[in-house]
Formats: structure tokens, sequence, C-alpha cells
């Protein structure tokens, strides 16, 4: 009885403990390793829902090698095991392409922060204030108040224009006159109209020239520069104020028109 208690018992005894060692005593290490991993991110300014997201999966990545350990302590034989996990981590990974190429995207818009939550944008076809910057997608609101939702693979393979990066933009507009008016009174107005609004920055200064004569218009280029935040307000008061200038001094704004000529033939 002493002889097949040391043989097997005994033996058996220990490898549980040792497993179950393996086990308690590793999964502390996860836990110390995964808080150590947090605060360099976080050190490292990362954002928040990467930090979180990467500790997750450095957990559970780090967690099944104790488990493996564990169980290869009690004589099991993990080849198989490690095998399973590869085959079904490759049979998820295939099945979820477009998922891990959102993913990868969205760790690229994190690191690289072509655009923060809060700016305005436009990316995939789609122009609006980014409201949240997520692993998969990127939530953003139109100016009409609609919610899109993009994936992030879509805004990062395409080109994208983040207006709300330079503290300053130019304002271009293009305001036409008749070839009978005058032009020096019209470069006079544009210039006064310019000089009056106090949003319009005085350095760098505006241009204002004659860009183009067109088959039914002298045009201008009205060029002003304004802090970002007060782009549209500047364009939309601006082109209402030249119409209403340029009525009131008798400055003519061609507009596109056909005449039309009817023939009357005479029956013989």
């Amino acid at each position: 009885m002493d002889n097949f208690f040391d043989a097997y018992v005994f033996p058996w005894i220990v490898d549980i403990a040792l497993a179950l060692a393996i086990f308690f005593i590793g999964r502390w290490v996860v836990k110390q390793v995964t808080k150590l991993l947090e605060r360099v991110l976080r050190k490292a300014k990362v954002e928040d829902m990467l930090v979180n997201f990467v500790s997750s999966i450095a957990n559970v990545a780090l967690l099944l090698i104790v488990i493996v350990a564990s169980l290869n302590q009690l004589g099991v034989d993990t080849t198989s095991l490690i095998a399973l996990l590869g085959a079904a981590g490759l049979a998820i990974g295939l099945s979820l392409q477009d998922s891990l190429k959102n993913f990868a995207a969205g760790v690229m818009l994190v690191i690289f922060k072509p655009f923060r939550e809060g700016d305005f944008v436009e990316a995939a076809g789609v122009a609006g204030v980014v409201e949240h910057i997520q692993i998969f997608n990127t939530i953003m609101r139109t100016g009409d108040n609609r919610e899109v939702i993009i994936p992030n693979g879509a805004i990062y393979s395409g080109v994208i224009t983040n207006y709300s990066a330079r503290d300053t933009r130019r304002v271009d507009m293009v305001f036409g006159i008749g070839y009978d008016d005058d032009l020096r009174k019209a470069k006079e107005i544009l210039n006064e109209i310019i000089a009056a609004d106090e949003r319009i920055l005085k350095d760098p200064a505006a241009v204002v020239a004659v860009s183009e004569l067109a088959d039914s218009s002298v045009n201008f280029v009205v060029r002003p520069w304004v802090n970002s935040a007060d782009y549209w307000a500047v364009l939309w008061d601006t082109t209402e104020t030249v119409k209403l200038r340029f009525d009131e001094e008798g400055i003519s704004i061609p507009f596109p028109q056909m005449d039309v000529h009817l023939h009357k033939e005479e029956q013989a």
C-alpha cells in the first residue's frame, strides 16, 4: 500500500499542488504585468480606450499561457490544445477579417491622431463633427444633426480633411460684375466690406483682385483669413453684404441668360 502511495498518489498530489501554484502565482503575475502595462501606456498619453483594449488582450493572452503551463504540469498533452487554439484563432481571424481591419485602423487613428473628438472633418465621404473614436468605428454628427457611424477602415484608407486642425482658415469667394460696371468702384466696395468686418484677420492680409474676364462677367476673387470658428459666418455674411452693397451702388451681378429667337415662315 505504501509503495502504491509513493508511486502514484504522492506524485499526483505534488503535480496538482505545483499546477495550482503555477496557476495562482501566474494569475497574480499576469495581474501585475497588466497593471504595469496600463501605467506605461497612460504615461505615454495613449487614449484610455486603447489602453483598456490592449490591457484586456494582454490579460487574456497571458492567462492562456498560465493555463497551458498548469495543464502541462499535470501531464496533459498541450500540443494538441495549442494547435486547436491556433486553428480556432485562424478561423476567427478569417471570419472577422473586416473587423480586424477596422480594429487596426482604429488603433492607427488613436495613435497618430489625424483628428480628435470635437474636430470638424471630412472623411469617407461624410463631413461632420467627430463625437466618438471607437475601436471599430467612428461616430460623427453632421450639420443637420444626423449621427453617422463610419468603419475605421473606410476612414483610414481614404483622404481625411480636418478643418479644425489649424486655428485659421481662408475664405475663398468669387463675385462677378457686368462689363459695363465700374471696375474700380466695385473693387473699392469689396475692400470696404472686408475692412469693416472685425472677424477678418489683418495678418495675413485679405486678397481682392480681378481673377477672370469670363463670358458674361468680370470676376473678383475675395480671400480673407479668419479664425476657423468664424469661417461659415463670415462666408455667409460677406456674400449677403456684397449683394446689398452692389444693389445700392447700382453694380450688377450678371447671371446666365438665354435669348430665344422665333422665326415665322410664310406659307406659299
